[in-house]
């Protein structure tokens, strides 16, 4: 009969993740997609306006992130991996405060392709109480021309072969099209390399080949066309996903619901959430997406990774904001928490 117990991390599995962690730094990430600037402005409502019904923020503090793959990109120097980061931003005040935020950080911004045809994406949150109270957002969805594309593909090609890991964090805004993702396909299928993908509806018939795809409920729903309302809709969507993405797992964020992954000939796994308390869970899927992507890279498991990526969300979901974790963080919450193991 197989038999659970509750064990706890600190005395049985805690120092193998913390090998696994001590590797990041030797891990070396390629992560292309969609380039954003996250402004935060901080505040106290302390009245409403007498001009319409809306509060009065009092402004204390501003903060820029990058954010997007940005954000990505910034959760895995936070881990202490190496990254290249690729992706277009524009010839304007934004696109150059967000190469300066990422080369603060350490990443290899080479891959940045600053074009006059587009604007570089923004998205401006007013936070007051630890609550957002309204989001600016600025941006052009306008297609990329095919100068830029090609630019884009020819330093992919370049580049690829020197990552352990490549990660795709599609937001829709039109840096993944169908082409750079067949060219994904047919390089890892040559080179070997670990790939992760974060979908968006626009390219679901395009995803292929990837070592992992982490779609949330919602997008796993709207891929399959399953109204997840259950854990059996559930299953049936992640077991179509497999197919659809020919992918080697399929990893569906809940939310508070935790995370399900999904392997082929294998029983689904659910994972619990392990965060105490969610103050804000903007961005939490690019937390994730990184702490997987280097996890992958330094040799751990599937399931390794998301118990991994699963204990980082429950960090970052903590915090307001655009916000990253720590490896010593991410020790703490490993020592704190306790995994249910076969």
């Amino acid at each position: 009969m197989n038999v659970k117990r509750r064990t706890a991390l600190s005395s049985t599995l805690a120092p193998h993740f913390t090998s696994v962690l001590g590797r990041f730094p030797r891990v070396r990430v390629l992560v292309i997609g969609d380039l954003m600037l996250d402004r935060y402005i901080w505040g106290q409502v302390e009245r409403i306006s007498p001009e319409a019904p809306v509060p009065v923020v009092r402004v204390t503090r501003e903060s820029l992130h990058a954010g997007g793959a940005g954000n990505v990109a910034a959760n895995i120097r936070s881990l202490g991996g190496a990254v290249v980061t690729c992706g277009v931003i524009g010839r304007d005040q934004a696109g150059r405060r967000l190469q300066q935020e990422l080369n603060a950080l350490g990443t290899d911004t080479t891959g940045m392709l600053a074009s006059r045809t587009t604007a570089t994406t923004s998205k401006t949150r007013i936070i007051a109480h630890s609550q957002q109270v309204v989001r600016l957002d600025r941006e052009q969805s306008d297609t990329l021309d095919n100068r830029v594309r090609a630019h884009l593909r020819r330093f992919v090609q370049q580049r690829v072969r020197e990552c352990d890991v490549v990660v795709v964090s599609d937001y829709g805004k039109g840096v993944i099209d169908a082409d750079l993702l067949t060219q994904l396909a047919e390089l890892r299928e040559r080179h070997g390399f670990m790939y992760v993908i974060d979908p968006k509806r626009r390219n679901y018939a395009h995803y292929r080949g990837a070592t992992l795809v982490k779609p949330n409920r919602e997008e796993a729903g709207q891929a399959t066309g399953i109204d997840i309302r259950t854990e059996a809709s559930l299953q049936q969507a992640g077991m179509q996903l497999l197919d659809l993405w020919q992918a080697e797992a399929i990893l569906v964020s809940r939310s508070e619901a935790g995370m399900s992954l999904f392997k082929r000939g294998a029983k689904v796994r659910p994972f619990p959430t392990t965060a105490r308390e969610m103050f804000d869970v903007t961005d939490a899927g690019d937390t994730v997406l990184a702490t997987c992507a280097l996890a992958l890279g330094a040799g751990a498991t599937l399931e390794e990774a998301t118990i991994l990526a699963n204990h980082a969300a429950g960090i970052v979901v903590g915090k307001v904001g655009t916000a990253t974790v720590t490896p010593r963080e991410l020790t703490d919450a490993l020592r704190k928490n306790t995994l249910c193991v076969a």
